[in-house]
């Protein structure tokens, strides 16, 4: 039987290619019989770049648009590992499994720091916060557009995850953390899937997560183990 694709969506102001091909996934994945689909979500990377806010309303939507055919196994991480959270909440139907990285307790808290970013990252804000100044130097890359990613961050906020809206995401799922990482905790996402378990990366922030080997080792365990 045909192993199920492995979609994979990075994180915002990056890329899929950054993200997955730079740091080897998508070799490793091909290297044990999988084959990778790596998407970049609208706004971002190779994907159309609107400068609307009102562009961005449905963009889980539209990234499911792109996926293979029948249920797939995903690799999501930040913002991608949210979007893919609400698609398979939504959906549970098109995924075999989910990987998710960089995401656990501020899933469920409102984000008072997206208009900061985007400021920050159109040039009317300040950049005076860490973190607030690596997204601005990450949207400086040639495959993304400062424009475009301000608008991302201004949108409406149309589904919101909940312990509840989680509940229907019936595929296994691996929660990937790092213990230095500014979202955790992990443990209320992982309390709120009904079929999750938790690594946990040590001495690892967010941003270096997705070159992580222990987060890399765990995703192809967990993609191995599995029926296709």
């Amino acid at each position: 039987m045909t192993a199920r694709p492995v979609v994979l969506v990075p994180g915002f102001a990056t890329s899929a290619a950054r993200t997955w091909g730079d740091n080897g996934w998508l070799d490793l994945l091909r290297d044990i019989g999988r084959t990778p689909v790596p998407l970049d979500v609208l706004g971002s990377g190779s994907a159309p770049k609107p400068h609307e806010p009102a562009a961005y309303a449905e963009f889980e939507e539209e990234l499911l648009s792109r996926f293979p055919d029948g249920p797939v196994d995903a690799i999501g991480f930040s913002n991608g590992a949210r979007t893919l959270l609400v698609l398979a909440a939504t959906h549970p139907e098109r995924f075999g499994s989910l990987i998710v990285a960089g995401v656990g307790r501020n899933l469920f808290e409102s984000d008072a720091t997206s208009e900061r970013i985007a400021a920050a990252i159109d040039g009317t804000g300040d950049t005076d916060d860490p973190t607030v100044r690596y997204f601005v130097q990450l949207a400086e890359a040639p495959d993304q557009d400062p424009q475009a990613l301000a608008a991302f961050m201004r949108r409406e906020r149309g589904f919101h995850l909940t312990p509840d809206s989680l509940s229907a995401i019936t595929c296994p799922v691996l929660v990937v953390l790092g213990d230095r990482d500014f979202v955790g905790p992990a443990d209320p996402l992982v309390d709120a899937l009904p079929d999750a378990r938790l690594v946990t990366l040590r001495n690892v922030d967010h941003f270096a997560t997705p070159k992580d080997f222990g987060f890399i080792d765990a995703a192809l365990e967990f993609l191995g183990a599995l029926e296709p």
